[in-house]
């Protein structure tokens, strides 16, 4: 009987690996350039851990189970939740800030779509001790620096604020558990639900449409600003959450990001989200744009730790693979073989095996391990688009090897001992 994959997820072939490895280092210098740790966690967790501030739409498409003692357990569905019960657990005593990163799998129990899967990955970051506008700064700017090792060049940074529409909530005397449903329809982007679910909490019609005009400032930075001011004009306690975001914005653009939009329609569809929140759109990839999201947030104390102040992100790596897949980026091979070594007999594959121990040192390299015919060996690593081939034959035993350029059908003679420089000549030529 024949398996299929289970829907949803994937098999990666070899050069798909392969850029994908090369893409996740290039994720990593960056991250570790602005000094962060990288930690792992878990694949699953206890499930009210993933419950208590995932929002709405994640809890509805989680992959949860018992195990064998009856524990309620579920896939992770995003990183942060996992990596802020890590931090309660081992790290509330280090000094502050704490930098950190991860890389892994998630799962989510949604119809899988262009650049939407049942499992994907994620690489991210989260900045744990300040609540600085240069701490929630660097942390888009980190963001931005990414992109840029990456070559992305067409995507849109959006920039928002969650708080406002929060304080506008707490001060018709909305509670958190209520607002975070109210931003989980904003997040949906349904604005028949929104009106229901604002009609539904018999707001005045005055402060709907407050609520309503918050979710419309999108532009500019000087435009909405001013817009936001003349909207919340007498609101001392919104207008003070504008002035900290405008705080956020002056360290950023001294991080030299100037490039953004300002939207004050991002909510974001987790709870946790308290302050600054931004996400990256590629718009060539469709209805699937957003490649990154993040912001501020307070997690701790809702897994039993001291309230700690929190900036983080995100990216869909997949998405992150897709995007520059559409605009044409070029990712390098590095695991492409360059050499292969073929014994010209079987009483010469001691001596073959030394040879290709000897270029394995410092390249990838291929050894004849079919006992076939030198042709038909030739044959295959023509096959494959090996440009070089090393064959040992009875000049080995005068330490020599005959060194054969596949693409140009030429071949010379090469000393044992010459070869590592010889072969260094070549791969600076094949990069």
């Amino acid at each position: 009987m024949k398996y299929s994959k289970p829907r949803g997820t994937r098999d990666f072939l070899p050069g798909e690996m392969a850029a994908r490895r090369y893409v996740e280092q290039m994720i990593r210098r960056v991250f570790i350039r602005f000094g962060y740790k990288e930690i792992a966690t878990p694949t699953f967790e206890h499930l009210e851990l993933i419950t208590a501030k995932s929002g709405e739409d994640i809890v509805a498409h989680l992959y949860h189970f018992k195990d064998k003692g009856g524990r309620d357990l579920a896939l992770r569905p995003e990183l942060t939740a996992p990596v802020m019960r890590l931090y309660v657990n081992e790290l509330q005593n280090s000094p502050k800030p704490l930098r950190l990163y991860y890389f892994g799998n998630c799962f989510r129990y949604e119809r899988p779509q262009a650049g939407r899967y049942r499992e994907f990955f994620q690489a991210g970051v989260e900045l744990i001790g300040s609540s600085s506008p240069e701490a929630q700064a660097e942390v888009i700017a980190l963001v931005n620096a990414v992109l840029e090792e990456l070559g992305i060049r067409e995507y849109e940074l959006h920039i928002g604020n969650i708080g406002i529409l929060r304080k506008i909530l707490a001060e018709n005397g909305i509670g958190e558990e209520v607002q975070a449903h109210i931003m989980g329809v904003i997040d949906k982007g349904d604005e028949a639900q929104l009106e229901e679910e604002l009609n539904r909490l018999e707001l005045p019609e005055e402060e709907k449409e407050v609520i309503l005009g918050v979710l419309e400032l999108k532009g500019r930075r000087g435009e909405v600003v001013e817009r936001a001011e003349a909207l919340l004009a007498g609101r001392e306690s919104v207008l003070k959450e504008l002035r900290s975001f405008e705080e956020i914005l002056d360290a950023l653009e001294s991080f030299g990001v100037k490039n953004y939009h300002l939207n004050l329609g991002i909510a974001r569809g987790l709870d946790y989200y308290t302050g600054m929140v931004f996400e990256v759109y590629a718009y060539k990839l469709g209805a699937e744009k957003q490649i990154c999201g993040g912001g501020s947030y307070s997690l701790a104390e809702v897994f039993g730790g001291k309230p700690v102040a929190t900036s983080g992100f995100a990216f869909g790596f997949d998405r992150l693979l897709l995007a520059l897949e559409k605009e044409g980026v070029k990712l390098p091979d590095t695991e492409r073989t360059l050499f292969m070594v073929i014994p010209m007999g079987r009483e010469l594959v001691p001596y073959a095996i030394e040879v290709a121990s000897l270029v394995r040192r410092s390249y990838v390299c291929e050894l004849e391990v079919m006992r076939r015919k030198v042709k038909k060996a030739l044959a295959y690593a023509d096959a494959k688009g090996i440009p070089y081939v090393i064959l040992v034959g009875e000049e080995i035993k005068e330490g020599k090897v005959l060194l054969k350029d596949m693409r140009a059908k030429e071949q010379r003679e090469v000393n044992v001992e010459e070869l590592e420089s010889v072969l260094a000549a070549i791969a600076k030529g094949n990069p």
